[in-house]
């Protein structure tokens, strides 16, 4: 054990060494120290709108620099205690020394996935959209489904959600809902989950008992840095207003306040119902609207292959990006990755780090590559 143990924290020192050279520990260092001398100008408080990114990058330097140094202390000691350990050939201690370096993998590896997340905005608030595919009351449980699938994900990582509109289905399930994740790199998480999910499973709602296959789809888009001004025409825009409509008949008003805006160039549709004040709900609406456009444009000048914002695109086979496989066995996959598991009521209760880092290594191996 004591010889496993030494291996280890070999490979765990050479880990440390290669993500110091990943994240460029001097450059860090020196930028801080520029962040620390711009803030301790006298005038660097008179705009708060131009310190707020400053602060940021601080807290987000800093945030790595405390990550990588606590890690490397986790090292030094677990090495340390280690040769006191096996020099007085002491089992218990070599026993903790073994949990310490359980734990300083877990550290290496949370550190390793947010280093991937160097994106413009991926530590921006994520707006998630789930709608369901054809299929009727097949297609809008699966929706709900996946929605309590990320609620779930939200919990586990201690992060906030707020609806934003809920559209209930017919007979179960939902049409669609949109909801906003904060957190820290909440969109660079989710970002990896935009696309086509597809679901096997005997259907509930079939007297028969019949394997069924549904569709729905998860879009996924960085709120709008207020830094940024996106200018949208008024004459290009259609705006219905409808009665609000919640989960079980809850929070439904008597009134019309609810908000669907249409962006008639672009076919993009955004639509609230979270506040009774029809007001608020345009106000969040065009917020919305405003950030579709922004990751849009964003995604002409990266000059991708798909357009993730055409609503024509069909949810159905062929363009999925994970299948969830109910039955006749337990298996759910990533077609990306090719990154699965056999414990699907665990993924479905929110466990979704595995395919989350998965992709994210897939797009970093890419990204090296290019």
């Amino acid at each position: 054990m004591s010889a496993e143990l030494k291996q280890r924290t070999k490979e765990h020192r050479a880990q440390l060494l290669q993500l110091r050279g990943v994240f460029d520990l001097d450059h860090l260092n020196y930028r801080l120290s520029e962040i620390e001398s711009i803030i301790g100008n006298k005038d660097f408080w008179n705009n708060p709108d131009a310190a707020k990114p400053i602060l940021q990058e601080r807290s987000l330097l800093s945030g790595k620099l405390d990550a990588y140094q606590k890690i490397e202390t986790a090292v030094n000691d677990a090495e340390m205690l280690l040769e006191m350990a096996m020099e007085e050939e002491d089992t218990e201690t070599i026993r903790d020394v073994a949990l310490q370096m359980d734990a300083v993998e877990d550290a290496l590896d949370d550190f390793s996935l947010k280093l991937m997340l160097d994106g413009e905005d991926d530590m921006a608030t994520a707006i998630v959209s789930i709608n369901a595919g054809a299929g009727g009351t097949e297609a809008q449980d699966w929706a709900e489904m996946l929605f309590r699938m990320y609620s779930r994900w939200v919990e586990r990582k201690g992060f906030t959600m707020q609806m934003v509109d809920y559209q209930p289905g017919d007979e179960a399930g939902i049409k669609g809902v949109t909801f906003t994740v904060s957190g820290e790199y909440a969109f660079g998480y989710l970002k990896t989950e935009s696309g086509v999910h597809r679901l096997v499973r005997i259907s509930p709602f079939n007297a028969n008992g019949k394997r069924q296959t549904s569709f729905a789809s998860v879009f996924v888009y960085p709120e709008l840095n207020q830094d940024i001004e996106i200018e949208i025409d008024e004459k290009d825009l259609r705006i219905d207003v409808f009665r609000a409509s919640g989960a079980g008949g809850q929070h439904v008003n008597k009134t019309s306040s609810a908000i669907r805006i249409t962006h008639q160039p672009t076919g993009i549709v955004v639509s609230c119902q979270q506040e009774k004040s029809q007001h608020r709900n345009r106000e969040i609406a065009f917020k919305m609207l405003q950030s579709r456009l922004y990751q849009m444009e964003k995604q002409k000048q990266e000059e991708k292959l798909q357009d993730m914002h055409d609503s024509k695109g069909e949810i159905a086979w062929g363009s999925q990006i994970r299948s969830y496989v109910l039955h006749p066995y337990q298996m759910i996959k990533d077609h990306r990755t090719n990154h699965e598991t056999g414990n699907s009521q665990s993924v479905l209760d929110g466990n979704l780090d595995g395919f989350i880092k998965a992709e994210l290594l897939r797009k970093s191996q890419t990204k090296g590559r290019a």
